[in-house]
């Protein structure tokens, strides 16, 4: 749940910046048993399937910033070849994103956006998850790999970040305002 919104309406979020400044020594990363799963990167995909992934994951914990781009803004980051996205399926659906961004190189890769869909909480996804990721972000060899989580995320992001070798670095409060349009601009909803 998010935090009660201030008597102006606005929520007051803080985000905590995480940096990984070296590969992992995980000796395997063992997919949770159960589930057939299967790890797919979505090579520059339609936007109404990103738009789809993103809600899916999203929306409970009010991911608005790219529901509020137009197709132009949003295809000039999910389409640039230094952008990468990887779709988790769990029994032949989709449980989940992630979206690597490359575009920092040879300094950083950053985890834009990282999660499940409610309905495959609980499974041992998010670890085999987001370990698949890191990993694949270090063979690009960059100095340091950077996320963010903050107070309105699943409140186990920041303990599972941390896990997997990420540390703290920053922190910044934010005024957030959920009231603000959620959806492009109808002129451009025909294209994409």
């Amino acid at each position: 749940m998010p935090p009660a919104p201030r008597p102006d309406g606005l929520i007051d979020v803080t985000i905590v910046d995480l940096e990984l400044t070296r590969a992992p020594a995980w000796p395997h990363n063992p997919a949770p048993v159960g589930p057939r799963l299967a790890l797919f990167r979505a090579r520059k995909p339609p936007l109404h399937y990103y738009r789809y992934l993103y809600d899916a994951v999203g929306r409970p914990w009010l991911w608005l910033d790219r529901k509020r781009m137009d197709d132009e803004q949003l295809t000039a980051i999910v389409h640039d070849d230094a952008v990468e996205i990887s779709v988790l399926h769990c029994d032949g659906a989709p449980a989940g994103f992630v979206e690597l961004d490359y575009r920092g190189l040879p300094d950083a890769v950053n985890i834009s956006y990282f999660g499940l869909v409610p309905e495959r909480f609980g499974l041992g996804l998010g670890r085999y998850f987001l370990r698949s990721a890191i990993d694949e972000a270090w063979r690009r060899g960059p100095a340091k790999i950077t996320v963010n989580t903050c107070t309105l995320d699943h409140p186990g992001a920041l303990p599972l970040y941390q896990k997997s070798g990420f540390v703290p670095v920053g922190t910044r409060t934010i005024a957030f305002d959920p009231r603000l349009p959620a959806a492009p601009p109808v002129s451009a909803a025909g294209s994409g």
